[in-house]
């Protein structure tokens, strides 16, 4: 949460300390979490972290002069299936990317765990609710035990994830955003794999993982960690990517970013200056 502010209030304003008479600060933001995994026994793909923007032409948020928190969300580390983690700027929240069957930003796909289970829906995108909504849910998984079995895929920004038959089913697309001044495509869903650790089906575009043993999700893409195989076929978790914050504001903004892993760069030719996070820390403005 924001630490206090020289002024405070307004729509869309948020709150931090500091005693600079600096301007107000309008920025245009991308939100991503951090991306789902799985652990043994999950072979539906991991859900993408939650995917939020007011890129281009959404409302953008003015900040005071100010000290402001930034929060990356860690792609989990498998033993799962888990969840990632939350990324948050000012009043946004993007959810954390579901693991195997779980809700989140976007849902796991529903993996084969045992005969008795017989198909089982995926979890559920977009949890909790924002408008445009942050996610999709994951597919479906399908028992054809003791043959095969074939788990959905995670949900991403842009898709539901797909859903699984005798054959896994691929990871759902992310979404493209031109904020750092180049298209880029974020928060795909992880592909799943069949419970005897063949077909492994493709990631979602945006960085999710095919399906397949330690198939990771992208770093700062918020992708989706691939489904794993049963134990006795050599399972081992997959991970989710971690998420990513980009702010965007005109040429005259005064900010900075830390710790000096983030980074603010000028865009050409708008002149605008782009703050990229990549791990948590703080907004001075």
């Amino acid at each position: 949460m924001p630490i206090l502010s020289t002024r405070g209030g307004g729509s869309a304003r948020g709150f931090g300390f500091g005693g600079g008479k600096a301007a107000p600060v309008s920025f245009d933001y991308l939100v991503v979490a951090g991306g789902g995994g799985n652990g043994i026994y999950s072979s539906g793909g991991a859900g993408a972290g939650g995917y939020r923007t007011s890129f281009p032409g959404g409302t953008k948020i003015t900040l005071d002069a100010g000290i402001y928190p930034i929060t990356v969300g860690a792609g989990v580390t498998g033993n799962g299936p888990s969840p990632g983690t939350d990324s948050i700027f000012s009043t946004i929240t993007s959810a954390a990317g579901g693991g195997g069957r779980q809700a989140g930003g976007s849902g796991g796909g529903a993996g084969i765990r045992a005969p008795e289970f017989g198909a089982e829906p995926g979890g559920a995108g977009n949890t909790p609710p924002t408008s445009p909504p942050q996610g999709n849910p994951g597919g479906s998984g399908v028992n054809t035990f003791p043959s095969t079995g074939g788990g959905g895929g995670g949900g991403g920004a842009s898709q539901a994830g797909n859903n699984g038959s005798p054959a896994a089913a691929s990871g759902g697309n992310g979404s493209s955003n031109s904020i750092t001044g180049s298209s880029v495509t974020y928060a795909g869903g992880g592909g799943g794999i069949r419970f005897d650790n063949a077909g492994p089906a493709a990631g979602g575009t945006g960085g999710g993982a095919p399906g397949g043993n330690g198939s990771n999700g992208t770093a700062n893409t918020g992708g989706g960690g691939g489904g794993i195989a049963f134990l006795s076929y050599g399972g081992t978790s997959s991970n989710g990517g971690s998420g990513v914050v980009y702010l965007r504001a005109p040429s005259a903004a005064k900010f900075t970013v830390s710790p000096g892993t983030n980074t603010v760069t000028t865009l050409s030719p708008s002149g605008d200056k782009l703050a990229t996070f990549t791990v948590s820390g703080t907004l001075t403005i």
